[in-house]
């Protein structure tokens, strides 16, 4: 007899755990959707990406490989970043590369040769964008760095010959 009562009162509770764990799920799954909306919603009126700047802002020209000319940075560029928190100092060394439309009404202006003229020029703008960001945010903000990049350019230039900025860094 105690038994069975036991088992009643075993299968009881296991009755009433299940009916309360369905309630708790139904209750906190509507909430994280609810949650997961107002995110999504706030996100989109700010304007933010998940990594960075939208894809579409980054070299907003859409340039067939035959319109495009590269100029490489002749030298390899060792690049003083700012110190983070261990108050060390990091280094990004490496290449960059920059992209040209030859179909621009600019590029007889601003073609691989005017280019290595100003070198100094644009390595000053890469120096000085790249310099404003420690290593890891380096690390983790290439698309919004080569954007500043190529934005700064634009503007010295008054060209938006250059569509696209790409490198290739090393951080130590």
């Amino acid at each position: 007899m105690k038994r069975n009562l036991l088992s009643i009162i075993i299968l009881a509770l296991l009755v009433v755990n299940i009916v309360l764990s369905a309630i708790m799920m139904v209750t906190v799954s509507s909430a994280s959707r609810k949650t997961a909306a107002l995110v999504a919603d706030i996100s989109t009126i700010i304007g933010l990406e998940i990594n960075g700047l939208p894809t579409s802002d980054v070299g907003a020209q859409t340039v067939t490989m035959a319109d495009t000319a590269v100029y490489n940075i002749t030298d390899e560029m060792t690049i003083p970043l700012k110190s983070g928190e261990d108050g060390t100092s990091h280094y990004a060394v490496g290449n960059v590369s920059l992209s040209l439309n030859k179909t621009h009404d600019d590029y007889k202006t601003y073609n691989e040769e005017t280019l290595a003229t100003s070198e100094g020029i644009i390595k000053d703008i890469i120096y000085s964008v790249m310099g404003n960001y420690t290593m890891d945010d380096a690390r983790s903000n290439d698309a919004q760095i080569k954007a500043e990049i190529l934005q700064k350019i634009q503007e010295r230039f008054g060209s938006e010959v250059i569509y696209d900025v790409s490198f290739s860094f090393l951080y130590s």
